[in-house]
Formats: C-alpha cells, structure tokens, sequence
C-alpha cells in the first residue's frame, strides 16, 4: 500500500526501504531505496521484504528472538499493512515468519 511507504520516505527509513521492490506504471522497476516522493502516484506494485539482488526473502528481515525466545517485530511502529493485518494463527505459524503472506505474496 502506497501510504506504508510514505513514513519510511519521510523519515528516510532506507533500512525498511532497501527490502521493497516496486513497479511503476511506466513498467520501470525500482527498489524502495530508489523511491521518491514524485513516484507515489505512479506506483501500482509493491513487493515487500526483497533482499539485495530483488529476490523474495523467506524469512521477514525485522522479525527478531533473543536469547529467551521473546520474539518481537523491530520495526512494529512504522510497520506496512500487509504485516499489520497478518494473523499468525490463522496460517498455523508458530514462529511468525517463514509463512508470512508478505515475504510469500506480492502486495499491490
């Protein structure tokens, strides 16, 4: 969702923006590091959680367990609505990631 990125780009979140691919209506593919304000409005494809080379990620690059198992989101503030609306138990994931419809699907 367009309005996920908005945040990121004004607070210059290039460690959110590095893991998000995206198409824009000329057909040109860019990475969210590349993302500015003007392309907003020409964006219709978002694909979340990329690594380096543009490749789906299977696991969610701010999912994070300590050393006691407690596991926590590290970017829950500013977190996109495919992650927001993920529920967990309803994909029977015990670990919160590997299964994640955002690192699996791509997110218009």
């Amino acid at each position: 969702m367009v309005e996920d990125l908005r945040p990121w780009l004004e607070q210059n979140r290039t460690d959110i923006l590095q893991h998000v691919a995206i198409r824009l209506s000329d057909g040109k593919r860019i990475s969210g590091n590349d993302l500015a304000q003007e392309d907003l409005s020409r964006i219709v494809r978002i694909s979340y959680w990329q690594d380096a080379t543009g490749n789906m990620v299977r696991k969610c690059p701010f999912f994070r367990r300590d050393e006691n198992k407690t596991a926590w989101c590290t970017i829950h503030d500013v977190k996109p609505r495919v992650c927001r609306e993920f529920t967990p138990w309803t994909w029977r994931n015990t670990e919160f990631y590997g299964r994640c419809p955002a690192c699996r699907e791509k997110a218009p």
